[in-house]
């Protein structure tokens, strides 16, 4: 008679990925309603559990060594940047980005510099293109290398057993898995794409990476809402989460660090998107002003991403309802504290905002999350609402308060400085103090 391992069965919230052993009409973590997803969860055999908690030995602190951290450098400066200086060994990096952004372009690009070196092979794992699809990406990226193995699988047991025994003379330096999606673990009873596997297949993927030393890049969609499509739990169990951002049918391209464990976050790197793939922009600030005309609602500030300064344009427009209710759209800009800024604007400053729409936009498709351009966002509504420019070569900095005071903001001298690099020299701070002041200094009479 033989013998059948039982799965458990669990519920997982489909927003957040918090798991429950009983179903409920609204998830205990996030608090969003009707989320709770049954997943069958297969059963570890007793003997087998007991084999693996006597294997287990922990060891003391003094004891354990540690070696200067190891990095690839991909000799792209503004990818590196971006990584903290490069990949660590054994890292996992995920990689997400809307549909046709350019995340399996960078990434062959990547394995390309990579294997330009005689020792270090790359192993791409496509799940969604053929090899001869890659190929034909790769001729029209010019690339052609003999260190650059492509596996079309979908197996993750299969993919983890073909790098643990791998072909004689073939030990990769790097793994790309395109995309996690796309894979799938056959002891779990779902679809690929689905929650469980997502996450169980991205575990295994770490303890690849922890075990082998080799770093693995993971590509991930992103859903509606801008987030990694699957659970939140993906974005915990990897070292670094990296988002490529921009316009589809614009050409500049951002990538946006949100989590490293090996740098700095919110570290910013600024690429073009070309017939032969993407180039680096060496300075982004330039390329974010070069079609800028000076008009009214136009205002420029300097902001700070990771241990970066940027220069960015910030244009508004305002017309008169002819509704009740005003409407507020905004590109770039956190819709909250626009709401915020406008209500400072008309008790301080006396603009009856209540009777405009108000639409904001920030050039470049940046996002800006720094309230050092808190100035230069009011300054662009007093300018086109009074219809004057904003006065030549002025570059607004400061957060703003509810009483209407200018508040001063981290690194300014570092501002300045990108500022006047490009030829910025009326710069307008916190130095002035007031809101109603600096406004009064930087529209032009």
């Amino acid at each position: 008679m033989g013998f059948t391992m039982k799965d458990d069965t669990i519920f997982v919230c489909t927003n957040c990925g918090a798991e429950s052993l009983k179903w409920s009409g609204r998830c205990f973590v996030c608090g969003e309603w009707n989320t709770m997803q049954q997943v069958e969860v297969p059963r570890s055999p007793k003997g087998e559990r007991q084999k693996i908690e006597s294997e287990i030995k922990p060891e003391k602190l003094k004891d354990i060594k540690i070696t200067k951290e190891q990095r690839i450098s991909t000799e792209i400066s503004e990818f590196d940047r971006v990584l903290g200086g490069g990949i660590v060994l054994g890292a996992l990096i995920l990689l997400g980005g809307e549909p046709g952004i350019g995340k399996s372009t960078l990434l062959l690009q990547i394995a390309a510099s990579i294997a330009k070196s005689k020792n270090n092979m790359v192993l791409y794992v496509s799940g969604e293109e053929s090899a001869k699809q890659l190929k034909m990406r790769a001729d029209r990226l010019n690339i052609d290398s003999d260190n650059i193995y492509l596996l079309p699988e979908t197996n993750i047991d299969s993919i983890i057993q073909f790098t643990s025994s791998p072909l004689p003379s073939f030990t990769p330096s790097l793994i790309i898995i395109d995309s996690i999606q796309t894979m799938y673990d056959e002891n779990y009873p779902s679809t690929p794409g689905s929650l469980v596997q997502v996450r169980e297949c991205a575990i295994k993927l770490k303890d690849l990476a922890k075990t082998s030393n080799i770093p693995i890049f993971i590509v991930g969609h992103v859903t509606k809402e801008g987030a990694v499509a699957g659970p939140k739990t993906l974005e915990h169990l990897v070292d670094v989460v990296l988002y490529l951002e921009g316009e589809r049918f614009q050409d500049l391209r951002i990538l946006h660090g949100v989590k490293n464990r090996f740098g700095a976050i919110e570290e910013v790197g600024v690429f073009q998107m070309q017939d032969r793939g993407l180039s680096e922009v060496k300075t982004p600030s330039r390329a974010f002003l070069e079609e800028r005309m000076e008009m009214p609602g136009s205002a420029v500030t300097s902001i700070l991403s990771g241990t970066r300064a940027f220069l960015v344009e910030i244009q508004t427009l305002i017309s008169k309802t002819p509704y009740g209710y005003p409407k507020r759209i905004v590109s770039g800009f956190d819709f909250k504290r626009l709401d915020l800024l406008l209500a400072v604007l008309q008790k301080r400053i006396g603009l009856p905002l209540s009777m405009y729409d108000v639409y904001v936009n920030i050039v470049g498709g940046m996002k800006i999350e720094d309230r050092a351009a808190d100035l230069a966002l009011c300054a662009s509504i007093f300018s086109i609402f009074n219809n004057k420019q904003i006065r030549p070569k002025t570059v607004l900095i400061g957060e703003v308060g509810l009483s209407g005071e200018l508040r001063t903001v981290g690194q300014l001298n570092k501002r300045v400085k990108e500022a006047k690099a490009l030829g910025f020299d009326n710069v307008i701070g916190p130095e002035v103090k007031t809101l109603d002041k600096a406004l009064k200094l930087a529209i032009e009479e």
